[in-house]
């Protein structure tokens, strides 16, 4: 494979409750899957490469252009602990350019600890041979927050994590950068290149299904989650991993989760959600955020966060200044997926600004989900419900984030 610096990358493009939080949170598994993996050693290594493709340019024609665009607008979902020629996420890869993945622990559907990760070094196989059949250097995901929400967990071999509600209870701004810089390394030797972390969500209801309840905030002060998330962000970088915020506008002041339906913060949330966003923009640390599936009537009347362009882009990008990858949470979850259709939910999220789509097939399993949505995004494209330059923005945001990946 070519190696392209990032100037040349630039140019190329100029489900009960506890099953459902499993998709974004994770309880610590009780028994270890059984499952044959590669006999594979980990050998420290930065997030894969700086940049490598299988052509030296964009394809040629409009048509095969804009389809290399789609895919990178992707982020999917998939099961295996190894990949063979002729599996879906594979022809993802190879087929459409697809951008991104997603890493699980626990298969929601299946009711069991067997999706994507067994062991350290079977991790880090699986990585390279997905890094090896993707077109254009692959964005490898993790939610690895610590506490409950860590998907390489002690019944995996990796070490025990603590939650983000530990460190900001224990407000020690060095001791969460180091705990931070640890767990960097760990996903840098893995072959995970951004964590959908940290959590960014203020702690207005502590007994948030969501958040709260399950220790993800950091602190009811937007100070202390500005405090610690910035720090948690320099110990990744200084690993060369990159982060998100979320849940973008805020999901900590909710009363119900956004993984089994409508969740409504209109009487709760408070605009001080929006400090730790504010001021992580304004010191250039926010490389993605990630969009909460909340509905505000005093911020859009009609639609929840991620399909709200007044929220993403009258909010996020033009009040606050962003203009970083903008990513939904998973699309598959009860507050998109019960109220509106596939097609509807598409449009709406990229017309309002998302520039990657989280499908994390794991409520329920489809291994088509990437060509549908593939096929989707292409014919709202065709009939003019998407422009194309609204394409070319969210992909030329995702060329500028990838460019960042390093040795």
């Amino acid at each position: 494979m070519r190696t392209f610096s990032r100037r040349q990358i630039l140019a190329l493009g100029g489900q009960t409750f506890l099953l459902a939080l499993a998709n974004c949170a994770n309880n610590t598994p009780i028994s270890a899957p059984t499952a044959t993996v590669p006999n594979a050693t980990v050998t420290p290594h930065a997030p894969t490469s700086t940049v490598t493709a299988k052509s030296d340019t964009m394809p040629t024609t409009n048509e095969t252009a804009l389809d290399a665009k789609i895919g990178q607008m992707l982020l999917l979902g998939f099961r295996g602990y190894e990949l063979n020629p002729d599996d879906a996420i594979v022809q993802d890869l190879r087929e459409r350019n697809l951008g991104a993945v997603v890493f699980f622990s626990y298969d929601s559907e299946l009711k069991k600890f067997e999706r994507n990760i067994a062991s350290p070094a079977q991790t880090q196989a699986l990585n390279a041979s997905l890094q090896a059949y993707a077109q254009t250097p692959l964005l490898i995901t993790i939610d690895q927050e610590g506490g409950i929400v860590s998907r390489l967990s002690e019944q995996f071999g990796f070490p025990p994590t603590q939650s983000q509600e530990f460190y900001g209870t224990k407000n020690d701004i060095a001791l969460t950068r180091a705990a931070a810089e640890a767990e960097g390394k760990i996903l840098r030797d893995v072959g995970i290149n951004l964590n959908l972390a940290p959590v960014v969500d203020v702690n207005l209801n502590p007994h948030s299904p969501a958040i709260g309840k399950n220790q993800r905030s950091f602190s009811a002060d937007p100070h202390i989650v500005t405090a610690h998330a910035r720090a948690t962000i320099e110990g990744y970088h200084s690993q060369n991993i990159l982060t998100t915020l979320k849940h973008f506008p805020g999901h900590g002041s909710a009363a119900s989760d956004s993984h089994l339906g409508f969740v409504d913060v209109t009487t709760t949330w408070q605009e001080l959600e929006l400090e730790p966003y504010r001021e992580l923009i304004r010191a250039g640390l926010a490389d993605a955020i990630m969009t909460a599936h909340i509905f505000n009537a005093n911020l859009d009347a009609q639609y929840p966060a991620t399909l709200s362009r007044k929220i993403i882009t009258g909010i996020l990008r033009e009040q606050l200044g962003y203009d970083g990858v903008v990513m939904s949470d998973d699309m598959q979850m009860g507050a998109i997926s019960r109220y509106y259709g596939f097609e509807q939910a598409i449009e709406l999220a990229i017309n309002a600004g998302v520039d990657m789509l989280a499908l994390a097939n794991n409520l329920a399993y489809d291994p088509t989900i990437g060509a549908r949505a593939f096929g989707v995004i292409k014919q709202l494209v065709s009939d003019g419900k998407i422009s194309e330059q609204r394409i070319d923005e969210s992909y030329q945001r995702i060329l500028r984030l990838k460019a960042r990946l390093k040795h």
